[in-house]
């Protein structure tokens, strides 16, 4: 009975926790933890699963061998955690909008997760933003689809505002730049929205000169611009925090803006 049922929990569930294991087993009178311990080692040994770390695996497909499988990286973000959000760069390799694609992997969660690797892949939990945490429902996140699993991601408009908050995990300005310059449309009301939210001044204005850099194009009017420039820094601020090297002042928000960020160096050599 058990075997039958988890032949069709591995079906719906490409990748999966112990805890759901447990879940799934317990609807059918099965309780036993021993019990659900042996099914999972059955199956690990008979090459139908595999163990990723401690407490998630992923189903092999039938006729993979075990040693070549590599399981979707973003489901195993996805589901790291019982409360994962792809967020970051990670959020724009997921919306197809990743100038570079990364063998790192960032999702957020209110959970302790050490960081873990997996067939050449890192995996790194964070904690949401402090502004954000305590909200009873995540904000700028959007339940998907992925292999017939619902998974969180950030929405477009919250990563643009992400990856600008953390460059330090998004791989840098060019990256940044290259990446979000392929997105055609932003709800930018709701950038605006989430940008006040967090309340943090840099971010604020680096959020603003993007938009301003791109105004024609994303269609950014004052309306939008003003709640950004009433937010930017009193004193003139770099574009990321300990990185200090060339650049020039950007007064309107009161940023020193790196020279190749500036007049964007890398269209140069495109």
């Amino acid at each position: 009975m058990s075997q039958r049922l988890l032949q069709q929990f591995f079906a719906e569930n490409p990748v999966f926790t112990t805890e759901l294991v447990s879940h799934f087993l317990a609807k059918s009178g099965s309780t036993n933890r021993w019990t659900r311990k042996a099914l999972l080692a059955h199956h690990q040994k008979r090459g139908r699963i595999l163990r990723v770390r401690q407490g998630l695996y992923a189903v092999i497909p039938f006729g993979t061998e075990p040693s070549k499988f590599e399981p979707d990286a973003f489901l195993v973000a996805a589901c790291a955690t019982e409360d994962s959000v792809l967020a970051y760069h990670t959020a724009l390799e997921f919306h197809g909008r990743a100038h570079t694609v990364f063998a790192q992997f960032h999702f957020l969660t209110r959970h302790f997760c050490r960081p873990f690797e997996f067939r050449g892949k890192r995996f790194l939990g964070l904690p949401p933003p402090k502004s954000v945490a305590g909200a009873a429902q995540p904000i700028g996140v959007r339940q998907v689809d992925r292999g017939g699993l619902s998974i969180r991601v950030t929405s477009l408009e919250r990563t643009l505002i992400d990856v600008l908050d953390r460059p330090d995990l998004s791989g840098g300005w060019e990256e940044i730049w290259r990446s979000l310059e392929t997105i055609e449309y932003f709800d930018l009301d709701e950038v605006v929205a989430y940008a006040c939210l967090l309340d943090n001044a840099t971010t604020a204005a680096k959020v603003g000169f993007f938009l301003e850099q791109n105004r024609d194009r994303l269609g950014a009017s004052d309306t939008h611009l003003e709640p950004l420039r009433q937010l930017r820094p009193k004193h003139p601020t770099y574009l990321e925090r300990g990185r200090k090297g060339h650049g020039s002042l950007v007064k309107a928000w009161n940023l020193i803006i790196p020279d190749e960020v500036q007049s964007r160096a890398w269209q140069e050599v495109a």
